[in-house]
């Protein structure tokens, strides 16, 4: 059932704290930074702010696109050019492009809100543990939101205070940031708990945390460390709360949120009144996402983004009963989402050859869209966005394994995922691996686990797989340029603001 969205109600104060101001004509009853911050209350409100920030447009719409998208399992035809060729093509030529810079910009307002309630949350009086724990999310979302940008620009501007006019801070290397990272989701999983009540559903947990923190460590290739927190969520506390849905599907429907298999998700409702991708308006707030609307078959959406084809046919193995791989159907959709075809293949409430006929070989993301539901899309999805599933953590933790050379203990992992699937074992259809013979089949295991999911980018960059070669079954990345189009250029307009901020690698 659909939980309770985590209200927001002094958004618009919180970000606006700190920004210049053409006018010195005070309004009495507008809150500011100096009447906030006095009672527990308006701690909840700020801790509340920060996660609403994952509502804003930026960040639920136009960030995917730079994970999936940009990745050698999307691909865009839109006809607005600058989706292709910012977002699939590596053809950036304007550096202060708005969806850029709206995922820049989102990642660092969530950023300011969470330096707010680190700042100011600790001199409330209020109780002690609480406190902790407001200040606890407030880290895990910081150290999330620079997570995102550290691994979209690399060397960006580390910013551990509230904003305030005049700031020009400098780039800071990424080794800074990502240590930063690690620091924020360490002292967070100290003092986060490791569940809620049904009224907290979608709050950072120790487990949220330890997840990310693994994550962080593995992306720069610190997999003894990524072994600790991964070894509590897959072997030690974290197994008595964390477990596989039976059925994969369910991992994506609005129907069963929030389930034992999600460690964090991004937490999306509907709202009639919305009409804006920001979420400072109320009581017009949006709290859902439009992706489904960009995501969405041709004819329902706008289909500005959508899969390649080649990641289908790496479901090439039977089931133990000789069915096909069920993860196929729940990921995508195309000429064959039903196993019988185009005929059989339902594209909101039509045929496949009915809606395109049968020689159509498009193929679009199935996850976090609403055709379970409805037979339409929208701007307001309530479809949450699952940030990190127990199924990715496994695999995390046979990765890490395998990269310090315990491969064979690496295999349990992987068997957990595969036998949710109906796979055979892989210990038993691949036993006695090599340490690279592994890392290849993890390459393959979470290509078919987590397509269309926003890891792909990640993983190929982690895996030092980013480059022209993988024009073979993604042209775009023919125009691909090693030592460039691994990072975003920093916006002109803010290092055109603050010279300090240093441009990437040939741009």
């Amino acid at each position: 059932m659909k939980n309770s969205i985590i209200s927001l109600t002094v958004a618009a104060a919180l970000m606006l704290a700190g920004c210049d101001r053409s006018l010195d004509i005070v309004n009495p009853n507008q809150i500011t930074a100096q009447s906030f911050w006095k009672t527990p209350d308006e701690a909840l409100a700020g801790v509340n702010s920060v996660y609403s920030t994952m509502h804003r447009g930026g960040i639920s719409r136009w960030m995917p696109f730079y994970y999936i998208i940009r990745s050698d399992e999307g691909r865009s035809q839109s006809p607005a050019v600058d989706i292709v060729n910012n977002m699939d093509q590596f053809l950036v030529t304007d550096y202060n492009y708005g969806n850029a810079y709206a995922v820049w910009n989102d990642n660092y307002i969530g950023i300011n809100r969470a330096n707010q309630v680190i700042d100011n949350v600790p001199t409330i009086t209020m109780d002690a543990t609480l406190k902790g724990r407001y200040v606890g999310e407030a880290k895990f979302l910081r150290a999330m939101y620079y997570y995102h940008l550290v691994t979209l620009w690399g060397n960006v501007p580390l910013i551990l205070r509230t904003s305030v006019v005049g700031d020009k801070p400098s780039s800071s290397t990424s080794a800074q940031v990502w240590a930063q990272i690690e620091k924020d989701l360490t002292e967070a999983a100290a003092v986060l708990p490791t569940t809620y009540g049904s009224a907290d559903l979608g709050r950072a947990t120790k487990g949220a945390a330890y997840a990310l923190l693994a994550r962080a460590q593995m992306q720069q290739q610190k997999y003894t460390e990524a072994l600790t927190p991964l070894q509590w969520l897959a072997d030690g506390e974290g197994k008595t709360v964390y477990a596989l849905m039976p059925n994969y599907r369910d991992n994506f429907l609005i129907t069963t949120e929030n389930n034992k298999e999600s460690v964090f998700e991004w937490q999306f409702q509907i709202n009639p009144a919305e009409y804006t991708d920001d979420d400072t308006e109320t009581p017009n707030q949006n709290y859902g996402t439009s992706l489904a609307q960009f995501f969405g078959p041709s004819g329902i959406g706008w289909s500005d983004g959508e899969a390649t084809r080649w990641p289908i046919y790496e479901f090439n193995e039977k089931t133990t009963t000789g069915a096909r791989d069920p993860r196929l159907e729940a990921s995508y959709l195309f000429d064959s989402t039903d196993v019988r075809g185009p005929n059989f293949t339902q594209i909101y409430g039509q045929t496949f050859t009915q809606r395109y006929g049968t020689n159509n070989k498009r193929v679009w993301f199935r996850k976090f869209q609403n055709d379970h539901w409805k037979n339409e899309e929208g701007y307001r999805s309530p479809n949450n966005w699952r940030y990190i599933r127990y199924a990715d953590v496994l695999l995390m933790y046979a990765e890490a394994l395998n990269a310090t050379g315990k491969t064979t203990q690496a295999y349990a992992y992987v068997d957990q995922v595969r036998r949710r699937a109906g796979l055979p074992a892989l210990s038993v259809a691949k036993p006695g691996l090599s340490q690279a013979q592994f890392l290849a089949q993890i390459k393959h295991e979470r290509l078919t686990e987590l397509s269309g999911e926003g890891h792909r980018w990640n993983d190929l960059a982690r895996w030092g797989d980013l480059g022209p070669q993988l024009a073979v079954r993604d042209p775009a990345f023919s125009t691909f340029v090693k030592g460039k189009s691994e990072l975003l250029p920093i916006p002109q307009l803010d290092r055109d603001l603050n010279p300090n901020l240093t441009q990437n690698p040939n741009y």
